[in-house]
């Protein structure tokens, strides 16, 4: 069995590597120019719109391949629109999305930015969403409430997970639409994230993802986030792990090297088995998904695994960091931050544990 990684998915992971590297060295790994560079360059390298169809002008590849870049992201946990417009955007759209629709992903490598909203209060994931969508004439009529939007302020377009006359479908809403209120904030790692609250938004019909409804699209828009969220957590974990056992190999106490101490090397051992399980289980889901077969069976463990073990994990790097590891100075703390979000955003261990039993 072979576990390598194939050319394409390889040459992306590796050009993605290249551009954060030469982008940080230049302007710093932690500040908002740094992620405002990044953001371009990797536009300028095509990195934003690798999965958008060959005849309308992009790569046309699949989840290996964004993954690729999404693990690379969330190696230097960098907050850019990466994760919002790739995954819960250009994906589903270039998979799902209509001749006409997939207009709406011109100019993401000129730094168009898209995202999804797809929890609700309480509700993570609904499969049935509480927020409405009713056809009226050539229009659809939208209403209630989303949270946890990121970029909402800034994206061209937002899928939306709704209730369309009864049926699950998703919409692709202009947010700065009439009856649109979107109230931001920051999450703990920096990303801009929101509660937006349609009002009787009225959107064209055509703005039906795929001009259908049906589980399967609101499945296949659930997939691409849940995908998105784990490759870009496995990135984060490998990039605590790297940062600690640097730190360990080089810290000494009583004269010798943290790392040679029984129990910094049993923890840093757990740490490895948390991120090579991560990654294992992404690397399926994203593959199976990329061939056309059934990914929801790794894609529920990853996704367990994100919300329920790698929290444990990044704090047992932080405690292997002592003091260091709190230090906002000392890019500890981003790895710990933006695991926390995406956790969050993942629906919490006890959302994914269910719906890991329900597979």
């Amino acid at each position: 069995m072979d576990f390598a990684w194939e050319d394409s998915a390889a040459a992306v992971r590796d050009l993605a590597a290249e551009v954060l590297r030469r982008e940080s060295d230049r302007a710093g790994d932690d500040n908002d120019a740094a992620h405002e560079a990044v953001w371009k360059a990797l536009g300028e390298a095509g990195l934003l719109s690798l999965a958008v169809r060959e005849d309308s002008g992009g790569a046309g590849l699949g989840p290996v391949e964004v993954s690729a870049v999404l693990r690379e992201i969330g190696r230097r946990a960098i907050r850019a629109p990466v994760l919002a417009t790739t995954a819960f955007a250009v994906l589903p759209i270039a998979r799902l999305g209509t001749p006409a629709q997939q207009s709406v992903l011109d100019g993401v490598d000129g730094g168009r930015i898209l995202t999804a909203a797809f929890h609700e209060p309480s509700e993570p994931f609904p499969h049935a969403p509480r927020v409405t969508a009713r056809t009226d004439g050539d229009a659809i009529v939208v209403s209630g409430t989303k949270t946890a939007v990121q970029h909402a302020e800034t994206a061209h377009r937002a899928l939306v997970s709704v209730s369309c006359d009864g049926e699950p479908a998703v919409v692709i809403a202009d947010l700065a639409a009439d009856g649109v209120k979107v109230s931001s904030k920051t999450n703990s790692a920096g990303v801009p994230t929101a509660s937006v609250h349609f009002d009787e938004t009225r959107l064209a019909r055509r703005a039906l993802l795929g001009e259908r409804t049906g589980p399967d699209v609101v499945r296949e828009l659930y997939r691409s986030i849940l995908c998105g969220l784990c490759a870009t957590a496995d990135g984060a974990l490998a990039g605590a792990l790297d940062l600690t056992a640097e730190y360990v190999r080089n810290r000494t106490q009583f004269d010798r090297p943290l790392a040679e101490f029984q129990s910094v090397a049993g923890q840093i051992a757990d740490v490895y088995v948390a991120a090579r399980t991560m990654s294992v289980a992404t690397t399926s889901a994203c593959w199976r998904w990329g061939e056309g077969l059934d990914p929801d069976e790794d894609l529920a463990v990853a996704s367990f695994w994100l919300a329920d073990e790698l929290p444990t994990a990044v704090r047992t790097c932080h405690h292997l960091h002592g003091g260091v590891g709190v230090d906002v100075t000392y890019p500890m703390h981003r790895y710990y931050s933006s695991i926390k979000d995406l956790a969050a955003l993942a629906g919490g261990s006890a959302q994914r544990l269910e719906a890991l039993a329900t597979v």
